[in-house]
């Protein structure tokens, strides 16, 4: 309409009726400035590709709800500064149904709606898939080209063998968690025989693979009594492998399981008796502390980039703005990596003034992102976050959140996790430049 109201006065000028011409040219701007203003801004879009139902639905469903209030924090401030305008962020949702087939079909979904930026996680396999399909697709169409951020799944090879320069990795891969969470493994004197229990697929292996080097190197003393495979989200009943457990002696389990398949493993040994203590990379998650209850209290350990109790100020204000949004307090399963993904994306698009994924990528690499929450930094050599590691031991949560210091009951801590009444507290913390692995990526630049 704007275009034809500029040809209709141009007619007029070459026309003997000046004064109409100057009217209807006056007209047609103010016009064309009213429609302007009326355009909605562009959203930038995010494509988050998740099992939104499936044997992972609640895992899906937990890590939309972070990004959505890590999106929202960023559109409260007015979204985005690009040259052109300010731009909110929009979260778009893709169903993979937790397999890696339908989430390259979703990608593919997510191209065709030309989205510059794929979110995933929750699974190391199906990152892999991506990870190969992106670069696969950036080479073909340099037009629309796409950035993948991988906020938790932790196969180290993603940011070593099978790096990618269009690959981003805001979570402590699986050697860094790993080797946090030995060190406190092997400071536990009482701990003598292990069972490692894990998934079948290749994060679930690396876990089994790493502790076992790990606890080798730091307690040469610990024997492994087991080591367990089990099918990925599809184990119903884990009683035959506690039974297992319970007859192999075990006095320590150490697990990469996440999801409902943890949730159902702690069950099971609670239902059984045994009287195990856990070494967990996600047991401070999705129903874990309500499964294992007060069995779990000074026996459960999880490791992770923050918790609750962190004691941190900035990030602890950021905790309350989210709980502050749950209908549900059973939904309080929050991740900090989340918020810090998206302020780094933020920061980067922002610097190169534009969308497209080159420009951001290059924003991205090196960058150090300053507290709050925490101090990051985006290593440039591999593309994998250098962030500090919390392990932290389940206890008895007391006290009023929204107490100005923390409470002073004994065996408490200020929060519990998804209404549980059970928290967590920091029993060792591992800072950034102490976690860092050395690189074995070989990247390939455009």
């Amino acid at each position: 309409m704007i275009g034809k109201a500029r040809v209709a006065g141009a007619g007029l000028c070459r026309s003997p009726l000046k004064g109409v011409c100057a009217a209807i040219g006056a007209l047609a701007l103010a016009f064309a400035g009213q429609v302007q203003a009326q355009q909605p801004v562009e959203p930038i879009r995010l494509g988050i590709i998740e099992g939104f139902s499936g044997a992972f639905a609640n895992a899906g469903e937990s890590v939309a709800r972070n990004l959505q209030f890590a999106l929202d924090r960023v559109n409260a401030r007015g979204g985005v500064r690009l040259p052109d305008d300010r731009h909110p962020l929009a979260l778009v949702r893709f169903d993979s149904k937790g397999q890696t087939e339908e989430a390259l079909v979703m990608l593919r979904a997510a191209t065709d709606r030309r989205t510059p930026f794929v979110l995933q996680g929750n699974s190391s396999a199906v990152a892999a898939a991506l990870s190969d399909a992106v670069a696969r697709h950036n080479e073909r169409e340099p037009g629309n080209r796409q950035l993948f951020l991988n906020y938790s799944a932790v196969d180290p090879a993603l940011t070593n063998e099978r790096c990618s320069f269009w690959h981003f990795r805001f979570d402590a891969n699986a050697e860094m968690r790993m080797s946090a969470l030995a060190d406190a493994l092997a400071a536990n004197q009482a701990i003598g025989r292990v069972y490692l229990i894990n998934q079948d697929y290749s994060f679930g292996r690396e876990v089994s693979r790493l502790a076992r080097l790990a606890i080798k190197s730091r307690r040469p003393d610990v024997e492994i009594v087991g080591d367990e495979l089990h099918p990925l989200g599809r184990v119903k009943d884990f009683s035959p492998y506690a039974a297992k457990i319970a007859q192999s002696g075990a006095d320590t389990i150490v697990t990469g399981n996440w999801g409902n398949d943890l949730t159902q493993l702690v069950r099971a040994i609670r239902e059984s008796g045994v009287p195990v203590s856990f070494y967990t990379f996600y047991g401070n998650s999705l129903g874990a502390p309500s499964a294992i209850g007060d069995a779990g209290v000074g026996r459960v350990r999880a490791v992770a980039e923050w918790h609750p109790n962190a004691g941190l100020p900035g990030a602890d204000l950021i905790y309350r703005e989210f709980r502050a949004t749950l209908k549900d307090q059973r939904d309080d399963y929050f991740n900090m990596r989340h918020v810090v993904m998206i302020e780094m994306l933020v920061a980067a698009i922002e610097e190169a003034g534009t969308t497209e994924a080159l420009a951001v990528a290059r924003a991205l690499e090196g960058r150090t992102q300053p507290a709050p929450p925490y101090q990051v930094t985006m290593r440039r050599d591999d593309h994998q976050l250098l962030t500090p590691l919390y392990v932290s031991v389940m206890t008895l949560a007391g006290g009023d959140p929204g107490a100005v210091r923390p409470v002073a009951i004994p065996g408490t801590v200020r929060y519990d996790v998804e209404a549980s009444g059970f928290g967590f507290r920091t029993e060792r913390f591992i800072r950034a430049a102490q976690n860092a692995q050395e690189p074995r990526c070989l990247m390939v630049r455009p």
